[in-house]
């Protein structure tokens, strides 16, 4: 109690700082990470004087982009999570495949099932013309990420910017690091942990399932096998989802308010209707490891605002390639040609 109390002491005391800015709109709540530095090289003013305005113009690109199609928001922050969880957030997830080049876009997890690249090409193209050769493309995926909660209702954070992107990607790792849906929640723990993050932060990225849909084939295991599924939920999702076929029909991954980042996934959780085995993992009807954090973010959303824009903010910095390393892509899809 006493940490969720100088959690909140602290948020109010930003809060009333950043009011008195007309940068940003007051109608949005306002998080930040007290995470330090990971990486001196790395800010959220690394563009200020090398590209002026170029976080304003992905901003505008990506709110407009989203509010047109509001499932894109849950497309781009789940673009930038499998970027990070794969060698890092380094844009290797945008590389096409090539006849010599295995990228991760075919990894099981990814294949037919992220979306979102044709907005961040089209961000990238406008920012070359801008700034040529200056703003990366792991660059763009983190602002996009945040951009789009943002424009969804969701919590801001702040972004430190001067990655740089890999010439290479890892199709192994994508097959292995990225969490499947089907895990149990010892897998989960153990995904997460081995990116550095604690099963609390675990809980607080997995409420990014607040947006977003998933496809039948990933579903129909819970709701014909599994008993812990609330039963009109079941029985709506099965009209969606049958037995046999329809395996890319989409259902919410939150049923209530699935175009809008707010804390109603846990709620969710509560009353047994966690779309996929890996959500409702995360909480077992009081009797589970992690019970107590799905509950506090279910009766708190101020506390999951601010906890999951301190664990995207962790993410971002994983393995970032700086200064010597890596290369400013002309084009996010392949890697530059060297002359």
């Amino acid at each position: 109690m006493a940490d969720i109390k100088l959690r909140i002491c602290l948020l109010i005391c930003l809060m009333s700082i950043i009011s008195a800015s007309s940068v940003i709109p007051s109608a949005i709540t306002h998080v930040t990470s007290f995470i330090p530095d990971l990486s001196s090289q790395m800010s959220t003013t690394f563009y200020v004087n090398k590209c002026p305005g170029a976080l304003l113009i992905i901003k505008e690109e990506i709110t407009r982009a989203v509010l047109n199609d509001r499932r894109l928001g849950a497309s781009l922050l789940r673009l930038h999570f499998h970027d990070c969880f794969v060698q890092g957030c380094d844009a290797s997830v945008l590389l096409k495949d090539t006849p010599n080049f295995k990228g991760e876009q075919n990894a099981r997890p990814n294949a037919n099932s992220l979306r979102g690249y044709e907005i961040i090409d089209k961000v990238k193209a406008i920012l070359e013309t801008r700034c040529p050769n200056v703003v990366s493309c792991a660059d763009i995926l983190a602002v996009a990420a945040r951009d789009s909660v943002v424009a969804l209702g969701g919590p801001i954070w702040p972004v430190r910017v001067g990655r740089k992107d890999s010439t290479t990607a890892n199709l192994n790792a994508a097959n292995s690091d990225l969490p499947s849906p089907f895990l149990d929640i010892k897998g989960l723990i153990d995904a997460f942990k081995k990116k550095g993050f604690s099963p609390e932060e675990m809980v607080a990225l997995s409420g990014s399932h607040t947006i977003g849909q998933a496809k039948c084939a990933l579903i129909r295991p819970r709701i014909y096998s599994e008993s812990n599924v609330q039963s009109q939920y079941r029985s709506s999702l099965q009209k969606t989802c049958p037995k046999s076929g329809g395996d890319n029909n989409l259902s919410p991954l939150d049923a209530t308010t699935p175009n809008f980042f707010d804390n109603a996934y846990y709620q969710n959780l509560l009353n047994q209707k966690g779309l996929l085995h890996s959500d409702q993992q995360l909480y077992k009807g009081g009797f589970g490891p992690l019970d107590y954090k799905v509950s506090s973010y279910a009766s708190n959303p101020l506390l999951f605002r601010l906890d999951f824009a301190n664990a995207m903010v962790k993410m971002g910095n994983l393995s970032p390639l700086t200064g010597n390393q890596g290369q400013i892509r002309k084009y996010c899809s392949i890697v530059n040609k060297v002359y």
